[in-house]
């Protein structure tokens, strides 16, 4: 079994009750969405600045890596996850809603809701047995939408 597949029916065994399936159908996007805006609100030294870079595109690097190294079609759903993420924090940029407020509120408001998931589940999050976890959610909500469209991950 390859290991995609391995850490996502490790992840599927506390994510089978309905409610907390669909809590994290919202969830764990936004919160992706959110820890990358909260990253980006990180100030950068000045060189970074200059060239419109900050800590949240240096860490997309790694981070797109190891889905990739994962699986080609999660590598690819997550580069678009990321692209959009990075959009929508331009969109907050440009209706002049701070960043970093408005991703803080959100991530404690989505972390709560995903705890009430757990709690109808009856079963702890995934990833208090292995922080790897926190990146196999992501990949876990695309794998139903390539499966929808009929994309071997």
């Amino acid at each position: 079994m390859r290991e995609i597949e391995r850490l996502i029916n490790k992840y599927g065994e506390s994510h089978t009750n309905k409610t907390n399936i669909l809590i994290h159908a919202v969830a764990v996007p936004a919160i992706y969405f959110v820890t990358i805006a909260l990253i980006w609100s990180i100030p950068v030294p000045g060189f970074m600045v200059a060239m419109d870079i900050t800590f949240a595109h240096v860490l997309a690097i790694p981070t797109l890596y190891y889905y990739f190294k994962l699986s080609g079609p999660i590598g690819a759903a997550m580069t678009l996850l990321t692209l959009a993420s990075f959009g929508l924090i331009q969109l907050l940029v440009m209706f002049d809603i701070s960043v970093w407020m408005f991703s803080l509120a959100l991530f404690i408001f989505m972390w709560i809701l995903q705890f009430v998931g757990h709690k109808v589940e009856g079963k702890k999050p995934s990833f208090f047995e292995d922080l790897r976890f926190l990146l196999v959610g992501p990949a876990w909500w695309w794998v139903h939408w390539l499966k929808r469209m009929n994309i071997s991950y």
